[in-house]
């Protein structure tokens, strides 16, 4: 009976230690700031920023905005997992605040907008963010800029709404399929009903969009030639997370539009916050 017992308290102990680190990662990683943190980012900077929500079916969509409010729009979208606060930095620019009203979006399923309950379809984020584009439609131009899985949906807003998208920047984007990583042996496991509960809601909402994320990209293929618009691809050549390649594919795909590339030989995948200016540069020449 005793190792019997012994067996049975070493189950428990791990099952409990194993609970209470998902409690923990749960509460953790969220990957977003608190609406105190975004409200002191700004007041620290003695910015007037202001935080919005608005809802879209049964959705509600949270996003941060400053600047200008008669200036041209940017709106950055951040990649997965992620939210807004990925991007809140270039809300306290202020070469860009006096330039353009702008804006940084929490996408279905991440930061407050209902955190942990992704949407894989691009074109149903897509028009989750349509709201911001048609209730600042007189700020032309509109730019969008998208990192990493950011860089899809933005083109997919483009190719959807064309009558409310002037300029692409696309961050280190995910929009070939072909080269999508084959991750299905360890993705589909964590998206069924059980093991998905266990994640942390961050990685959950992450894994389910990234796991449906190739059929996504192969269903876009078709619309590509229909973005028009001016776009600026940025690709580091030294990006472990997203095949240098993709760029290539926009080369491809972009038959109509005119498109610049910055391939910056010696940049990781994480522009944002490692080579800023390389997307200041970028939505200079937009404006300009």
């Amino acid at each position: 009976m005793a190792p019997r017992r012994t067996f049975y308290y070493i189950r428990l102990t791990a099952f409990i230690l194993f609970a209470l680190l998902m409690i923990v990662m749960h509460s953790c990683m969220t990957f977003r700031m608190s609406s105190k943190e975004i409200d002191k980012f700004f007041a620290d900077k003695n910015i007037h920023g202001t935080q919005h929500e608005y809802t879209t079916g049964f959705r509600t969509m949270h996003y941060v905005e400053a600047g200008d409010s008669l200036k041209p729009l940017v709106v950055f979208i951040h990649g997965s997992p992620g939210s807004l606060s990925a991007f809140i930095d270039f809300l306290g620019d202020s070469s860009l605040l006096k330039k353009a009203l702008l804006i940084t979006a929490d996408r279905p399923g991440f930061g407050y907008s209902n955190f942990g309950f992704a949407e894989p379809s691009l074109q149903k984020q897509a028009a989750a963010l349509k709201p911001i584009l048609e209730s600042h439609k007189r700020n032309r131009p509109i730019i969008l800029i998208g990192h990493s899985l950011g860089g899809p949906l933005i083109a997919r807003m483009a190719m959807d709404y064309p009558d409310l998208v002037d300029g692409l920047i696309i961050v280190a984007g995910s929009i070939d399929p072909a080269l999508e990583p084959n991750e299905t042996w360890f993705r589909a496991p964590l998206a069924t009903p059980f093991l998905s509960w266990l994640l942390p809601r961050s990685f959950r909402a992450s894994n389910e969009e990234i796991y449906q994320l190739k059929p996504q990209l192969e269903e876009m293929q078709p619309l590509w030639s229909t973005i028009t618009c001016r776009v600026i691809v940025i690709q580091g050549g030294k990006d472990s997370l997203v095949d240098p390649g993709n760029a290539d594919f926009a080369k491809k795909m972009l038959v109509n539009a005119h498109v610049e590339f910055i391939r910056p030989p010696d940049v990781d995948h994480f522009i944002p916050w490692s080579n800023p200016e390389l997307i200041d540069e970028a939505v200079e020449r937009i404006l300009n």
